[in-house]
């Protein structure tokens, strides 16, 4: 499901991804000694894919993996600055920036060339290739709730008032959180100001959270009883320090929110860059993100095990997934900080 400008519909694939059949040019076959540069966060994704992706490709051809780690924000702007003459060869980014870069020029659109692009779920074939799904969703504490949340429009009921802890700026929560108000209250993307008026209502806010870790604190010492989070973190935080927590499932949706893999621009590693995302598309790695962090698979033919099936988004779910109009959202960004820094977070 995808919100456009004032209709909310779907925006379509054709204009963010090349289609399958548009293969790139010949590129010379990678040979021993070859480095591939990698740009991902660090932690279980560094672990999953140094375990799971890198001794496959170094065995089929002898060449070297080496990783830039840590937050979007340094990456990317390295990869701008470098537009055209890259030294990353893969860069992992979030949903809206992905499909910015490409726009940009700094990375590829999708293509078939990586040959498990067509297992990918269309939602994972824009920006570059999705190799996560990490849905965004109310998160609460159940035993200060009166009724489960069923709805985003459950947080404006009286008994949140005082307890709720924003997430902050135009980051994937805070942009969620927003879009969905939009959503619920059938406002257009074009009527922000309607959307922040309406989120002030809930004021005064128990806090701005502005990570995972911030806002399960919080939590934890009774300062706020719900916030909008990160699905995927929220199960692994209910599972180990608060079995009281919920994850809600509206009824509109939950906000997708997805980590992308991406080809620069100019890279001298084609192929290798194309088999590095071909293998994190394997359902062994899929499985892997599934198990450690619970992040949703993006493709269509993987079997999720037992243990972890009912923890993540598959099949019929990822159609429910509520999308945005990014090239709308990312072109009046700066604007709208400004306005929610001055509304909301005052």
């Amino acid at each position: 499901m995808t919100l456009n400008r004032r209709q909310f519909t779907g925006l379509g694939l054709a204009a963010l991804a090349a289609p399958a059949s548009i293969i790139r040019p010949a590129f010379a076959q990678p040979k021993p000694g070859d480095e591939l540069v990698v740009g991902i966060w660090g932690g279980a994704q560094e672990k999953i894919v140094k375990e799971f992706i890198e001794p496959k490709l170094v065995e089929k051809y002898g060449c070297k993996i080496s990783y830039v780690l840590g937050g979007t924000t340094d990456r990317r702007a390295r990869a701008y600055a470098e537009r055209g003459r890259p030294s990353f060869d893969v860069l992992y980014l979030n949903i809206y920036e992905s499909r910015q870069a490409v726009a940009d020029g700094v990375t590829q659109a999708p293509t078939g060339a990586v040959e498990r692009f067509d297992a990918l779920y269309p939602l994972a074939q824009k920006g570059g290739y999705g190799v996560a799904f990490n849905p965004c969703t109310v998160v609460y504490d159940g035993t200060a709730a009166q009724t489960p949340v069923t709805s985003w429009k459950d947080m404006w009921n009286p008994e949140w008032k005082g307890r709720i802890a924003w997430p902050n700026g135009l980051g994937a929560e805070g942009i969620s959180a927003l879009m969905m108000t939009a959503k619920s209250f059938g406002y257009g993307i074009d009527e922000f100001d309607k959307v922040l008026a309406k989120v002030a209502e809930l004021k005064p806010f128990a806090g701005i959270q502005s990570s995972q870790a911030q806002l399960y604190d919080m939590i934890d010492q009774n300062v706020a009883d719900l916030s909008v989070e990160f699905a995927s973190f929220t199960q692994k935080y209910k599972e180990t320090r608060n079995s009281d927590c919920m994850i809600a499932e509206p009824e509109e949706g939950m906000a997708v929110t997805m980590n992308v893999a991406c080809i620069t621009e100019g890279t001298r590693n084609q192929k290798l860059a194309e088999e590095w995302i071909n293998l994190h598309l394997s359902e062994e790695v899929m499985v892997a993100y599934a198990r450690e962090v619970y992040y949703s698979p993006t493709v269509k033919d993987v079997t999720m095990p037992d243990d972890v099936k009912d923890k993540v988004i598959t099949g019929g779910q990822v159609d429910s997934l509520v999308d945005f109009d990014w090239d709308y959202i990312n072109a009046h960004r700066a604007e709208w900080q400004a306005k929610f820094d001055r509304v909301l977070a005052g």
